[in-house]
C-alpha cells in the first residue's frame, strides 16, 4: 500500500529540520506516495514538493527522490528533466528508466557527452531508431557495446553498418553483437570474418546461418589478407608464399583470381607455376603469349576451373595494356587499377551474354566459380585454338 503523501505540516517541519537523513526519507516518501489515485489537491502538493527537492543542496536527497521516481510514469516533465540534468549518480536512475523522458530529451542528454548518462540511454527498456542512431555515432566503445546488447534497443542496418565500420575490431562489441538475439544477415555476415572462432561458433549457432556459408565467408577474408600481404612483399617471398599455401591445400581458383583482379602478376605466375609443374620462366612464356594459346594450356594444365579463363584472359590483357605491374606503393594506385581490372573482365563475360548486378570483387568471384563447367566452352567454341578472341 503507498505511504500517505506529506501534508503542509509535514513541509514545514521538513523545512525546520536540517538534517539529509530526515529530508532523504521524505523524498523517498512523497516519491513513494505519488500516483494516480491522488486527488487535485495532493498532487499539487506532492509536486511542489518535487520542486524543492530536486533543488536540494544534499545530494542524497535528490538521488532518493530520483529513485523512488524513476519509474513513475505520472511525474511532471520539468521534474523527470531536472533530474535528468543532475550529476550522474543522481540522473542515471531516471535517464536509465523514465517513460516521461522523450526522444528530444534524450538526445540532449547524449549530446552531453557524459559517457555515464550516454550508457545509461543505450540501457533503457526501449531505445528508438533515432537515438540509437545518436548513441552509435559517438563511437564510444562503453555505450555502443550497451546499446547493441539491449534487445530492447531498435537498431537500423544503417546504424549497424556503423557499428561495424567504427568498432568491429572491440571484442566487446564484438560479444555484443554475436549475443544479440537479431541482427541483420548482412552484418552477421562481415562479423564472420572479424571474430574469434569461438564467437564465429556462438553466431553460426545463434543466428542459424549455415556452417558452409560461415566457412566460405572466413575463407574470402583470409584470402583477402593473403593477396595484400603478397602485394607487399619481394618475389622470393611471393614463391614461398605460393608454396606453402599450395602444399597447405589453399592455392584456390578464387585466391588466384582475387590476386588477378587486383593485379598482382607475380602471384599468378608464381600460382600458375606451380600447379602446373613448370619453371617459373617457362609459366611467363606461356602466360604472356601473344596468340593466347599458351595462356590456356597452362592454365589448363595447372588444373583451374574454364569458368574463370575469360577472366584470366581479361586480367592478363589488361596488365599489358596498362602496363601495370602490381608493384606500386600508393594504394589509390592498385585501388584505380583493380577497378579498370574488373570492368575489364565484367566486359568480357558481357560480351558472352553472361550478366552480373555487381562489380564488387567477392560477388564477382562468387558468381563466376558458380558458373557451370561447360559455360564458356558453349559460350565461346573458338577458345584455346590460337587465334584471338
Amino acid at each position: 500500500m503507498a505511504k500517505a503523501p506529506l501534508t503542509p505540516a509535514d513541509v514545514e517541519q521538513l523545512l525546520a529540520d536540517p538534517s539529509p537523513e530526515s529530508r532523504a526519507q521524505a523524498a523517498a516518501r512523497v516519491g513513494e506516495s505519488y500516483d494516480a489515485s491522488l486527488g487535485d489537491a495532493e498532487r499539487g502538493i506532492a509536486e511542489e514538493i518535487f520542486r524543492l527537492m530536486v533543488k536540494d543542496a544534499e545530494q542524497r536527497v535528490r538521488l532518493a527522490l530520483s529513485e523512488s521516481l524513476k519509474d513513475n510514469p505520472a511525474i511532471p516533465h520539468d521534474v523527470a528533466l531536472t533530474l535528468a540534468g543532475d550529476v550522474a549518480e543522481v540522473a542515471l536512475p531516471v535517464i536509465e528508466f523514465s517513460d516521461v523522458l522523450t526522444d528530444s530529451d534524450l538526445l540532449e542528454i547524449i549530446a552531453d557527452n557524459d559517457e555515464a548518462k550516454q550508457v545509461a540511454v543505450a540501457s533503457r527498456p526501449e531505445v528508438s531508431e533515432t537515438v540509437s542512431s545518436a548513441l552509435v555515432d559517438t563511437e564510444n566503445e562503453a555505450v555502443v557495446s550497451t546499446l547493441v546488447a539491449n534487445d530492447g534497443a531498435e537498431i537500423s542496418r544503417e546504424s549497424f553498418d556503423k557499428v561495424v565500420n567504427t568498432l568491429g575490431a572491440s571484442e566487446k562489441v564484438q560479444t555484443a553483437l554475436v549475443r544479440r538475439n537479431k541482427v541483420p544477415v548482412a552484418i552477421a555476415e562481415r562479423l564472420l570474418t572479424v571474430v574469434s572462432d569461438n564467437l564465429r561458433d556462438e553466431l553460426v549457432a545463434r543466428h542459424e546461418m549455415p556452417g558452409g556459408m560461415a566457412d566460405y565467408l572466413v575463407l574470402h577474408s583470409r584470402e583477402r589478407a593473403t593477396v595484400a600481404l603478397s602485394q607487399d612483399s619481394s618475389d622470393d617471398d611471393v614463391g614461398v608464399l605460393v608454396r606453402q599455401l599450395h602444399d597447405a591445400g589453399r592455392l584456390t581458383p578464387s585466391i588466384i583470381l582475387r590476386a588477378l583482379c587486383v593485379g598482382d602478376m607475380r602471384f599468378f605466375e608464381a600460382a600458375l607455376s606451380v600447379m602446373a609443374g613448370v619453371p617459373l620462366a617457362n609459366a611467363r612464356t606461356l602466360i604472356y603469349d601473344p596468340g593466347e594459346l599458351g595462356l590456356h594450356r597452362i592454365y589448363s594444365a595447372a588444373g583451374l576451373p574454364e569458368p574463370q579463363f575469360v577472366a584470366a584472359r581479361a586480367a592478363v590483357r589488361a596488365v599489358q595494356e596498362l602496363e601495370y605491374d602490381g608493384a606500386e606503393d600508393s594504394t589509390e594506385d592498385r585501388e584505380r587499377f583493380a577497378r579498370r581490372m574488373i570492368e575489364m573482365i565484367l566486359t568480357q563475360y558481357d560480351e558472352l551474354g553472361v550478366e552480373f548486378e555487381s562489380d564488387d570483387l567477392d560477388y564477382l568471384i562468387t558468381k563466376i566459380d558458380g558458373l557451370p563447367p561447360d559455360h564458356i566452352e558453349v559460350l565461346d567454341p573458338n577458345l584455346g585454338n590460337g587465334d584471338d578472341a
